[in-house]
């Protein structure tokens, strides 16, 4: 059974809506008292923004479906970018990028892609460039997040805030164990995360799908439960390799979508 719930980051936000609606609607009251059809487009307007304003706080509430093999999708969105990259800031090595970006209509709330026990986090201040932009993921404000499931396989994930969205809210911090599917932050007004997923990952999406926060399986993680975390990360290892020809260059297709439209 699904039920929507205001996400507890609203309430400030909501708050100052009611308080700026209240005193615009008597302000204009006072004033143009005789003013009929500039009221009713003010409360036209005012109903609007307090409907945007109500919806982008919502906190859907579902049942989620836990699987050590599986990433679920931190986020509502849309794919905009799958690529072969190197992860610079802790892991260090050839990873597969995933991106979904937020956009003001979508849901907000952020949700653990894993299970495991929190190896990393670090928030990062920055620039408000749009979240499509290459350089939002190093240059934007963003927090990085590595968990470590029980097999050994670190995924990176990081919230990274867009041209609208100026506050990055978290939950986690290092050495917390969490919960596939649980709630670990939100993001105000637009925004995208990005996952670093090991080399030899299944992923399970295309450029332009859209996808659900907590219900879409994003990709599926090669662990085999007969081998030990060692031999796991070894198998990464291996296809890391595979994944380069003789001259050491990546040959994994990269994917980019064009820069989403402005909602």
């Amino acid at each position: 059974m699904r039920n929507m719930t205001i996400h507890k980051e609203g309430y400030t936000s909501i708050a100052l809506c009611i308080l700026f609606i209240f005193v615009l609607n008597a302000f204009i009251q006072f004033f143009f008292p005789e003013a009929i059809v500039v009221k009713w487009i003010i409360y036209i307007l005012s109903f609007a923004l307090f409907v945007i304003i109500l919806q982008f706080f919502r906190n859907p509430h579902f049942e989620i479906s836990t699987d050590e093999n599986q990433v679920l999708c931190p986020a509502d969105g849309k794919v905009v970018v799958i690529e072969e990259t190197v992860e610079t800031e802790f892991l260090k090595d050839k990873r597969i990028q995933l991106s979904v970006f937020m956009s003001p209509i979508n849901v907000h709330v952020n949700r653990n892609p894993i299970s495991g026990v929190v190896k990393y986090f670090k928030y990062h201040p920055g620039k408000y460039l749009v979240a499509w932009h290459p350089k939002s993921s190093t240059e934007n404000e963003r927090t990085t997040v590595v968990t470590e499931n029980g097999a050994g396989i670190q995924v990176l994930f990081r919230q990274i805030a867009g041209a609208l969205a100026r506050r990055i809210v978290w939950y986690v911090k290092e050495g917390d164990v969490v919960k596939q599917g649980d709630q670990f932050g939100f993001i105000k007004f637009g925004s995208r995360v990005d996952l670093f997923l090991p080399l030899g990952t299944r992923i399970n999406v295309n450029i332009g799908d859209v996808v659900k926060g907590g219900r879409t399986v994003l990709a599926e993680l090669v662990i085999d439960k007969n081998k030990s975390v060692a031999e796991n990360a070894a198998h990464i290892e291996d296809a890391t390799k595979a994944l380069s020809d003789e001259h050491g260059d990546p040959t994994l297709v990269i994917q980019h979508d064009v820069a989403p439209k402005k909602p």
